[in-house]
């Protein structure tokens, strides 16, 4: 038998803390794959040929949206591995004394926003997942709300009341982090995300002075790294300021850089800092 064709969503969980409980037990994801399967039924038609497989833990978004989607990559993998194939299924993933299955378990550094995204993979041929695939990217959006008794479950299961709970495909989920990044003042280094996400043998570059310089190719991110003297003489630097000035605006470029490198590696996309000496051209540099 062939491995079925598969579309990825998330279960997302808004609240005003961290979660009591990142991870759910065997028995409640069960439950929660039961809750989520009555909705995607009401919410999505043909979904019940499907095969539907949910991770019962909660992920920071950047863990989600890295390239190859490796975490909802596994949760697939699972589900293929899993007996009963031929028939829809339902299969609720969970904890076992404290660990979540193999390329499942939520990095620990990255908890405590306020948006907790629960992963969800569908699978089955062809026919039935593309109806269901362009369903969820037409719908789910704007009329994704779960059912209350879904609400209350998650509410009760994760131990933190929940402000919004709603279904997104990854691609909706694509679309909110761009939103959020351009709100948190991230928005110049969306497109390289974006990038590495949808088109990983694309070519991205990042050249908006005064933002740092870098370029996306080859599945990771190369940030020019200047000198003082490269910074200004590549018209970084602000005109007409003193030397103070220009050594602390020189500390901020630097310090973005640094966070730009932060946000890429949260998901999970390499980073390599190239010297550019001012004798030579930095999109030079990065691109060779």
């Amino acid at each position: 038998m062939s491995a079925p064709l598969h579309s990825f969503g998330v279960f997302a969980l808004e609240s005003g803390a961290p979660l009591a409980r990142a991870l759910l037990d065997r028995d409640a994801a069960s439950m929660l794959a039961d809750h989520v399967s009555n909705d995607l039924q009401r919410l999505l038609p043909g979904v019940e040929r499907l095969d539907l497989a949910i991770a019962a833990a909660a992920f920071d978004p950047a863990e989600l949206l890295r390239p190859g989607w490796p975490r909802h990559a596994a949760l697939a993998q699972l589900a293929l591995a899993a007996p009963g194939r031929g028939a829809a299924r339902v299969l609720g993933f969970g904890a076992a004394d404290g660990a979540m299955p193999a390329g499942l378990q939520p990095d620990a550094a990255l908890a405590g926003g306020a948006l907790h995204l629960v992963p969800f993979a569908l699978l089955g041929g062809a026919d039935a997942l593309v109806a269901v695939g362009r369903a969820m990217e037409e719908r789910l959006l704007d009329t994704g709300m779960a059912d209350a008794s879904t609400a209350l479950f998650a509410q009760t299961a994760f131990g933190t009341r929940l402000e919004h709970v709603r279904y997104m495909s990854v691609h909706d989920l694509c679309a909110l982090t761009a939103m959020q990044y351009e709100h948190a003042g991230l928005g110049p280094l969306w497109p390289l995300i974006e990038a590495a996400l949808l088109a990983p043998g694309s070519e991205e570059w990042l050249d908006a002075p005064p933002e740092p310089l870098a370029r996306f190719a080859d599945g990771e991110v190369r940030i020019a790294l200047l000198d003082l003297d490269a910074w200004a003489d590549r018209g970084f630097a602000p005109a007409g300021v003193d030397a103070n000035t220009l050594s602390r605006r020189f500390d901020a470029f630097q310090r973005r850089q640094r966070q730009f490198a932060a946000v890429l590696g949260a998901h999970g996309i390499g980073v390599q800092f190239d010297h550019c000496p001012a004798t030579r051209d930095p999109r030079e540099v990065l691109g060779s």
